[in-house]
């Protein structure tokens, strides 16, 4: 595989990489100041209504919580400008698998609602909309016009009672999933057909920018960890390592088709993390399983060392799926409570400190986005080479 002198030099090859996304920031910080700015007007014209509604009650202050989750979680519909009926929204389609059969339509029937007070009347079913998940609804409504029920937990938690549907609809994340993959297919479709075409040659384009990256999954990751056996396992890194790295990228961008939180859901996390698992459980040698069946410890030591090393198989890929959930969440939750500081202390003057720690939380968020596609790769071809390792 030939490559050009100056992406010799690893270095060299992360400064390049880092450059070339680092016209994202740009328009990171704009676009969240923006979204912050209507959410907080619309408050702010909601407040004086509700005082005078309320003759004098104290006005409710700014719920940064409810605020920041409502940012980070999925979602039925994309908000590419405005808010709500009077912005522009692009809807997802609801697919419910229910007790008579397939229902579809689109997510606008719920009409923004997110508190169980619209219901939609599909194939002589109700449905309504609750914390972004979708149940029967009830056939009146309680006190507070919801047509779902609540209960409260131990916890002090509100839960929904009412029965689920099977719910197979295209959210944020789903969308942004199927995106990612098409973008995925396309780019390395072409990059193939660059080989093909150029055989022997000096890579252009498209190619170039991607081939150090490809040279520093294979010589930087799979070849430390794999040996002579990396390229059996090079397609698997490989797609998760674009596949992380790319739905990173875009959960930084604030507006369409970006700005979903795919990688910081436990469910994606969790479903890469079992593909190690199962990689690593399926492709392990005897060796392997030798070590953890009967460890190479005294006798007396065994009913101890089987235990944990059974319990072993099983933390290494729940530590893969929360190290990744909980830096890329916690990552986007920092920089909207320091965007809304703006709101909380209700003062222009916070402006400035607000938005520099959040360019500067921002430019780290930047990083992690690529560290945290590196260091699952890593990790997960660190497994599987202790799996497929020969006995020396």
């Amino acid at each position: 595989m030939d490559y050009n002198r100056v992406f010799v030099s690893k270095v060299k090859r992360l400064i390049v990489v880092f450059t070339l996304f680092s016209v994202f920031l740009g328009f990171r910080t704009a676009a969240f100041a923006q979204a912050d700015s209507v959410a907080a007007q619309g408050h702010e014209v909601s407040a004086p209504a509700a005082h005078d509604q309320a003759h004098g009650k104290e006005e409710k202050g700014f719920d940064i919580t409810s605020f920041i989750f409502h940012h980070i979680s999925d979602s039925h519909f994309f908000t590419i400008w405005g808010h709500g009926d009077h912005g522009l929204t692009l809807h997802l389609p609801v697919i419910l698998w229910t007790d008579n059969g397939l229902v579809t339509f689109s997510s606008s029937a719920f009409q923004f609602d997110d508190a169980g007070k619209v219901v939609v009347e599909k194939n002589g079913q109700r449905f309504a909309i609750a914390h972004n998940k979708i149940y029967y609804a009830n056939a009146t409504a309680d006190a507070h016009g919801s047509y779902v029920s609540h209960v409260t937990d131990e916890k002090g938690e509100e839960k929904v009672t009412n029965a689920r549907p099977l719910d197979f609809s295209v959210t944020k994340n789903v969308f942004s999933m199927l995106l990612s993959i098409v973008v995925l297919v396309i780019i390395f479709t072409t990059v193939a057909a660059g080989y093909k075409k150029r055989a022997g040659k000096a890579p252009k384009g498209i190619q170039s920018f991607l081939e150090p990256i490809i040279l520093f999954v294979r010589d930087d990751i799979a070849r430390p960890n794999l040996g002579h056996k990396y390229a059996a396992f090079m397609p698997y890194l490989l797609s998760v390592f674009f596949f992380i790295w790319l739905n990173n990228m875009l959960g930084l961008v604030p507006f369409f088709p970006g700005g979903a939180n795919v990688t910081g859901n436990i469910a994606l996390t969790v479903v890469l993390a079992a593909a190690t698992f199962l990689i690593t459980t399926f492709k392990a040698n005897k060796y392997y399983w030798g070590h953890i069946l009967n460890p190479p410890v005294p006798w007396w030591l065994k009913p101890l060392m089987i235990p944990v090393e059974i319990f072993g198989m099983f933390t290494k890929p729940i530590a893969l799926a929360i190290r990744l959930f909980a830096n890329i969440t916690a990552g986007h939750i920092l920089v909207m409570s320091l965007l809304c500081l703006i709101f909380i202390f209700n003062s222009i003057a916070v402006a400035p400190a607000s938005i520099f720690f959040a360019v500067f939380i921002g430019l780290i968020e930047f990083l992690v986005a690529f560290i945290q596609a590196f260091i699952f790769t890593i990790l997960s071809a660190l497994f599987i080479g202790m799996a497929v390792e020969e006995h020396h």
